[in-house]
């Protein structure tokens, strides 16, 4: 009969009653804050804390709306010592001899020179790969972005050049004799890889993959080229400007299209190309010339081009063209100026090349978009050059199927949607009256072209419904020659959003330093008060924390003679706060108007996100279409919350006063005396966390043993029960149990799957999930264990385990709260970050959600030993 007398009823997380009539202070996320900066300046506020190499977020002068540019290359790096810096390819010498770029975003190094290091290595949130050369290095030339290795064999030349993500290494034979040695049949490069493994592809293109399948560096077929082109058109260094030749001379009048033949990074137009074998084995990768190619004795068409690039990057692009030619994360050119789209062939006696279609890709992640709601989003391109004045129509289109290193002209992605098109030229300066400069070419919706649906197939894809979002520029006539333009790799998908809300935490009916919420009709919680206090805790969706600005919309229903459920009015209005904005995670509370005795109410609340200067909002799923309505009736006259006084060594919780007393298993009692005014009260009934009993205390005043089993919070739960029978409202509170010598927590990620098990459970198991891209590792702080926990040696020595973050998603998280925050605490963690990481910060630990006041923040950045905020008062969050 007490079970049933209690079924439903959900007891939410500590909330203190003496705190409620006061509003909490408006502590701004920081995004709210550049919001309001915008919106007193009149321009847009970057969000400098959710910047990374790709994205920069912008809080808008409207006062509600966020825009995120998401580039397809990265727009800066990482600086040592913290903060960030314009990436730089130029190579530097470092003390240790090694050579690197000036600012990368992941971590490249070349050689210096010498036999005991790697030719080239990259590097990236704790994971690499290495490439060594078989032989003793000369010290490198640097030319710029390239280090040069002369005559590493005769005649043969080692080029190494460096981007902002990736390296390519290139040899250069020279001559005839040079290509016939036996050591360029098979060259074998050794291989070392951290933390990933080295996977070939069906068309020769490779990945390194980690543990959790994602793929981290990739490496498109290898290719090879020769220098037949300088026997067909004098090498081209000219500006820009189109210069008028005959079809028979094949003078380029495109100088990117006609790379200079020899060059070294790229075939030029007349040189063939062809791919090489690839054999990977796990310390070695092998590539295997083409025997004809290396076989040619004209003197002519040398030096010959031997190139395997690798590449980093959550973003991909690629070039393809109709004759087989691909560039996988390609670049700029020689001149700076891009590539080209369309068909490069001969217009009005104007050479481009010899007649193939060309087509740019990029590919999007989904990362930076979780969590947001998309209001509009454009893509933005830069042209510097095309063929002619005239405008030509250039089409964007999303592919359905997306690329990869491994995609060729044969397996271009199908599955076309145009999202827009732009009748432009741009680029070609003064050569044009009027003049046409390079210009940002904008793909956005045009409502009155129904085909064009860039924002809401960008909607979708932040809310899931495909993994990847790949964008191809291709001219809308690829027979007409003279709409062929060229185009940097600087894509930018700019979005313009909200954050999305979610259900609040901590529904219910406020009552004593908790609240109670009976999600059973039939048995509803019962209220003394006739304008209740309601309570709710503002939440978005993972991703959309710091963008958005929110409300709580609190909603009560009565039940009616008819069955029928009817809205009462609140009397002062619905939503809080009622004017201004708050951020996620904060708790609204307000008092209903006066509701009518006896009548079975239900209450239910949401988050509301707004945008359009606030006159639009999201709504996000309340209580009662998820967890279940709260069920209450006001009943003044059955008895109101009993008195619970704890008796030493415990002691009841303030609001920032929450001392831990006492110890397991230590006794004490508790009395329960009526509240005032209260006559008639023959029983209590009570429960303790973690109790699954309700007992009942007989007497007007009861003194009732009080034994906890375990250290940390506990919540005291008692009713009165007046000689009618009738129980009254529930009182709640809070006491902190001291823990004594021994941990409440404690985490080794030692499983060989499932939770990480919680080993500390004086106080009870806080298991904990890990999410996706959260793995085990055999990188633990002790390296090779090889005695137990005793001193005594182990039959099988064993790697120590560890829990390895990808640094965006990954993350170990337990269903509720493991510290009591209102008294004091000690969190600590053995933390190995990644060097590239440190220029944003990293959480190791945290209480959610994670504000500047969370009150468990572990962070490290650039050049810092672990931090936690000061200067904060403890508060409760719920879970």
């Amino acid at each position: 009969m007490l079970a049933g007398a209690l079924t439903g009823v959900l007891v939410q997380v500590p909330y203190v009653a003496q705190a409620a009539s006061e509003p909490e202070p408006a502590e701004l996320s920081e995004g709210q804050e550049a919001l309001a900066a915008a919106a007193k300046s009149g321009e847009r506020v970057e969000v400098l804390g959710q910047r990374s190499e790709r994205t920069t977020v912008y809080a808008n002068p409207d006062g509600f709306t966020f825009t995120l540019q998401e580039s397809s290359i990265p727009v800066r790096v990482s600086k040592p010592g913290g903060g960030w810096q314009a990436p730089d390819a130029t190579l530097v010498r470092y003390g240790d001899g090694s050579v690197g770029p000036k600012a990368a975003a992941p971590q490249i190094l070349f050689s210096g020179g010498g036999e005991k290091v790697p030719l080239a290595s990259i590097a990236s949130q704790g994971k690499s790969l290495e490439l060594s050369w078989p032989e003793a290095l000369p010290r490198p030339v640097l030319e710029g972005a390239s280090a040069v290795y002369p005559e590493v064999l005769p005649d043969v030349d080692l080029k190494v050049t460096a981007t902002a993500e990736s390296f390519q290494h290139v040899l250069v034979v020279k001559t005839p004799e040079a290509a016939a040695s036996e050591k360029l049949k098979k060259l074998t490069f050794g291989l070392k890889t951290t933390g990933l493994d080295l996977e070939e592809g069906a068309s020769g293109n490779l990945t390194a993959v980690d543990a959790n399948g994602n793929t981290v560096f990739r490496s498109p077929p290898a290719q090879m080229w020769n220098s037949a082109g300088k026997t067909l058109s004098p090498a081209s260094s000219a500006a820009k400007g189109a210069s008028r030749a005959t079809v028979d001379e094949k003078e380029p009048s495109d100088p990117a299209e006609a790379a200079p033949s020899g060059s070294g990074l790229e075939p030029g137009q007349g040189d063939k190309f062809t791919k090489m074998d690839v054999e990977v084995e796990e310390t070695s990768l092998s590539i295997v010339p083409d025997a004809e190619m290396m076989g040619e004795k004209d003197a002519s068409v040398y030096p010959l081009f031997i190139d395997p690039p690798v590449t980093w990057g959550e973003s991909e692009r690629t070039l393809l063209r109709s004759d087989g030619y691909e560039d996988y994360a390609w670049g700029n050119g020689e001149d700076g100026l891009g590539k080209g789209a369309g068909k490069c062939g001969v217009w009005n006696n104007y050479y481009c090349g010899p007649g193939y279609v060309q087509r740019l890709y990029f590919e999007f992640s989904p990362a930076k978009l979780k969590g947001k709601k998309v209001l509009d989003a454009t893509f933005r391109v830069t042209e510097p050059w095309a063929f002619q004045c005239e405008p030509r129509w250039v089409d964007l289109v999303r592919t359905k199927e997306n690329i990869s290193s491994s995609t060729t002209w044969a397996s271009r992605p199908m599955g076309w949607d145009t999202m827009g098109d732009r009748h432009v030229s741009a680029g070609r300066g003064d050569l044009c009256s009027p003049g046409l400069p390079n210009a940002a070419i904008e793909f956005n919706d045009n409502p009155n072209e129904s085909n064009e649906n860039l924002t809401p197939t960008v909607r979708d894809f932040a809310a899931g419904k495909f993994s990847r979002l790949t964008l191809m520029i291709k001219a809308h006539d690829e027979t007409d020659t003279a709409a062929w333009k060229r185009f940097k790799n600087d894509a930018v998908l700019e979005v313009d959003f909200v954050g999305i809300p979610d259900k609040p935490t901590g529904i219910g009916l406020v009552t004593g330093s908790g609240t109670v919420c009976s999600t059973t009709e039939s048995n509803p919680s019962i209220v003394s008060d006739p304008t209740p206090l309601l309570s709710a805790t503002t939440q978005t969706k993972s991703g959309g924390e710091e963008d958005a600005q929110l409300r709580i919309y609190f909603d009560i229903d009565n039940k009616k003679s008819d069955g029928s459920w009817a809205d009462t009015s609140a009397g002062n209005g619905n939503e809080r706060p009622s004017t201004g904005y708050v951020a996620d995670g904060k708790r609204q509370t307000m008092s209903w108007s006066t509701l009518t005795e006896g009548t079975l109410y239900r209450y239910r609340a949401w988050t509301q996100s707004y945008y359009n200067g606030g006159k639009s909002f999201l709504s996000g799923p309340s209580n009662g279409s998820t967890s279940g309505f709260c069920y209450f009736k006001v009943d003044p006259t059955a008895p109101k919350p009993p008195n619970i006084k704890l008796n030493i060594p415990y002691k009841a919780c303030l609001p920032n006063d929450c001392p831990a007393m006492g110890g397991p298993g230590q006794k004490s009692t508790f009395l329960l005396q009526p509240a005032a005014g209260d006559t008639g009260v023959m029983s209590y009934q009570y429960t303790l966390s973690g109790m699954s009993t309700w007992p009942t205390a007989e007497g007007a005043t009861a003194l009732v043993p009080l034994v906890p089993s375990r250290p940390g919070t506990h919540t005291l739960w008692a009713r009165a029960k007046d000689k009618v029978g009738r129980y009254g409202a529930w009182n709640a509170v809070d006491f902190v149990v001291a823990a004594g010598d021994g941990p409440v927590a404690r985490y080794h990620f030692d499983e060989a799957s499932g939770v990480a098990v919680d080993s500390a459970t004086a106080d009870g198991k806080d298991d904990a999930t890990l999410s996706a891209g959260a793995v085990r590792t055999d990188h633990g702080r002790r390296g090779l264990v090889t005695h137990d926990a005793k001193g005594e040696p182990l039959a099988s020595p064993a790697e120590d385990k560890g829990l390895e973050l990808n640094g965006t998603t990954g993350h170990a998280a337990t269903a509720g709260p493991v510290l009591e925050t209102r008294s004091s605490y000690t969190v600590s963690a053995w933390v190995r970050v990644d060097s590239s990481n440190f220029s944003s910060g990293s959480t190791a630990a945290s209480l959610l959600p994670v504000t500047p006041a969370s009150p468990s923040v572990i962070s490290m950045g650039p050049g810092r030993v672990p931090t936690e905020p000061t200067g904060v008062t403890s508060r409760g969050y719920p879970a």
